[in-house]
């Protein structure tokens, strides 16, 4: 996917913190706009988020950030539940998404197509396998730029 070597690197440091507060680290983004950077953390549990997870996960991180200083540049932390249109970081989490639709952007276009809305019909040896009516297609992981669930509400 597209996670970089900053985000990795800031994902192996900040997940032990944020299961130290009872929380999973879903993912991380670093979006890099000068003194207006942010970097966002998205934790889950199995009863969901509150605000005093978010709090105590802030508070964990927070402290690791300070010590280890990984980031030179001004920035705000921002942590928050991955919603219902939840973004997917790792193959893993596309496994557990197999069957739903999911928006995806991928770096370059696959069977002609770069953004599209379909059902995730299975992810295998790191390819993930999409359909639209009666068409499918295969896209490795590795092209996948972004992701989100298209939730469904009944």
């Amino acid at each position: 996917m597209s996670g970089n070597k900053r985000t990795e690197a800031l994902q192996e440091m900040l997940a032990p913190a944020v299961e130290a507060a009872g929380c999973e680290l879903w993912g991380i983004e670093f979006i890099s706009q000068g003194k207006h950077s942010i970097l966002r953390l998205f934790i889950d549990t199995e009863q969901g988020i509150t605000l005093e997870d978010c709090e105590a996960v802030s508070h964990q991180v927070s402290a690791v950030l300070d010590v280890e200083d990984p980031i030179s540049t001004e920035y705000n932390l921002e942590v928050s539940s991955p919603g219902l249109d939840r973004p997917l970081f790792t193959f893993d989490q596309f496994v557990r998404f197999v069957g739903e639709d999911i928006q995806v952007r991928l770096k370059m276009a696959v069977a002609g197509k770069r953004k599209f809305t379909a059902k995730l019909e299975k992810a295998e040896g790191e390819v993930l396998t999409f359909s639209q009516g009666d068409e499918s297609w295969d896209v490795s992981i590795s092209q996948v730029d972004k992701a989100n669930i298209v939730p469904a509400f009944d």
